[in-house]
């Protein structure tokens, strides 16, 4: 039996704003420990006897994030497949089915699940997981359905069927419903035999691909040719986006789960959570009695049901309640707790007025390291550049800024123009503008430096690559 966990990682977690940017989403995040929420989701999967090594389903701009995070667990040449868009879930479930029955035989089966969720049972989840396993092997689609903890009208909601003569413990299904008003969900409870829909679906790949060609013939077809077409670059692969784009955007709920007549579910109660907004701060530990949670450097005073988040800053609540703050690097949420799924709204409004602040965070990951800039004015910036072991930069030039660079921590081998030399810490070097250069790290702890760019224009389009160890072209 082969289980191949495919984790669906393309999405932007806009009410995780301001830690949640569309350059870094929450699935990246170490909200709870360590671990971001990707490596939680496969740690816990690669726990599910006969688990494969993961597949990652992407998007483009993330793939040396997901590459890092997914080496930093132990996956040194990890299974990416990137999106040209998103195109809903209907479409990944499908080129998952594909390349799974490629690269496994079409009785593989399939855990498709979401990269940024929570479980806090990871027992209980393996459970419920052998016993899906059971059911997609009679041949069925599974999906879990999470036992409520009360009327939420932010999920949908599936209703549980007759027992399943052939699995015990997993249940046919009698209906899909839309996310409800809070009567109605109330009603739910109340009349009982409701999940929520966890967004969590295991099939044999054959099983999926059958049901694709039956209900959704196009969308089965073209992700199959997107695949097939493909581009392999590095550890990656690039799906082909003509193909792709004309699967119809779709979830596989409405595409594939809520038409075919051959749907089971298996219960999970395992403290799963969807991390949808800044809520997720009440899980903590309460940090005194008057039921304030928080996380980071933070002082109560006369406050009571806040939810608070920082980062370097002390951050102090005097004589305030059901408020939340969120705290980065560069902005700061404050929010009552009743408007938290409003968050979107926010940021909407940045990107309207291209603000930074809606997409990137100050920290910019690249594949070799990061940057981070710590002062810009008219023609200056500084950055804090960090570079890893054995990683170096693209070979490249600007037209528009010169850089001074000045090593703090490590050894750098700089290329300027013709030339090739060592810089070690408290050394520096001027680059002139037009002139080709390139930084590495050829020492066995990571490099830091200090670069002030100066010139007339400083955006990072001004980048004219000449060779590159990760594929990437142009700025």
């Amino acid at each position: 039996m082969t289980v191949v966990p495919v984790l669906m990682a393309g999405g932007s977690g806009t009410r995780l704003w301001p830690l949640s940017r569309a350059s870094y989403p929450k699935q990246f995040l170490r909200l709870l420990d360590h671990d971001s929420l990707l490596q939680a989701t496969v740690r816990r999967a690669r726990q599910i006897p006969g688990a494969t090594p993961p597949l990652v389903i992407g998007n483009e701009k993330h793939r040396f994030i997901i590459a890092e995070q997914l080496q930093e667990i132990g996956y040194e040449h990890p299974d990416i497949l990137l999106e040209p868009e998103g195109r809903n879930t209907a479409p990944v479930a499908a080129v998952a089915a594909h390349y799974v029955a490629q690269k496994y035989g079409p009785d593989a089966i399939v855990f498709l699940m979401a990269a940024d969720q929570t479980i806090a049972d990871a027992p209980t989840f393996v459970t419920s997981a052998n016993l899906a396993v059971k059911a997609a092997l009679a041949g069925r689609l599974v999906t879990f359905g999470i036992q409520p903890q009360g009327p939420e009208t932010g999920f949908g909601y599936v209703r549980v069927g007759a027992p399943l003569a052939d699995v015990t413990g997993a249940f046919e299904v009698s209906g899909f419903f839309e996310k409800p008003s809070l009567e109605r969900a109330q009603g739910y409870l109340s009349e009982g035999g409701y999940y929520w829909n966890g967004g969590m679906f295991m099939f044999r790949a054959s099983t999926m691909l059958g049901e694709l060609e039956k209900l959704e013939p196009e969308m089965h077809a073209k992700a199959g040719e997107s695949l097939a077409a493909g581009a392999r670059d590095l550890d990656f692969v690039r799906l082909e986006p003509t193909a792709f784009k004309a699967c119809r955007s779709d979830s596989i709920d409405y595409a594939v789960m809520e038409k075919s007549r051959n749907i089971a579910l298996v219960p999970l109660d395992a403290g799963w959570d969807d991390v949808g907004s800044w809520t997720f701060l009440s899980k903590l530990p309460a940090a005194d009695a008057q039921g304030n949670h928080a996380r980071g450097n933070v002082m109560f005073e006369g406050a009571s049901n806040n939810l608070v988040q920082t980062g370097k800053r002390l951050v102090t609540m005097l004589g305030v309640e059901n408020t939340v703050v969120v705290e980065s690097d560069d902005a700061i949420l404050v929010a009552s707790r009743d408007r938290l799924q409003d968050v979107g709204k926010i940021v909407k409004r940045l990107q309207s007025e291209k603000r930074p602040e809606a997409d990137s965070l100050p920290k910019v990951a690249r594949p070799w390291g990061s940057y981070e800039t710590i002062a810009i004015a008219d023609r200056f910036q500084v950055k804090r550049i960090l570079v890893k072991p054995g990683q170096k930069l693209s070979l490249q030039m600007h037209h528009h800024r010169a850089e001074h660079w000045v090593v703090v921590k490590g050894t750098a081998r700089v290329t300027c123009g013709e030339k090739v030399f060592l810089l070690t810490e408290d050394q520096s070097t001027y680059i002139p503008l037009g002139t080709t250069h390139r930084v590495e790290n050829p020492g066995k702890v990571p490099l830091e430096m200090i670069e002030v760019q100066s010139g007339a224009y400083l955006g990072e389009d001004d980048i004219v690559r000449f060779e590159d160890v990760y594929g990437r072209t142009g700025g």
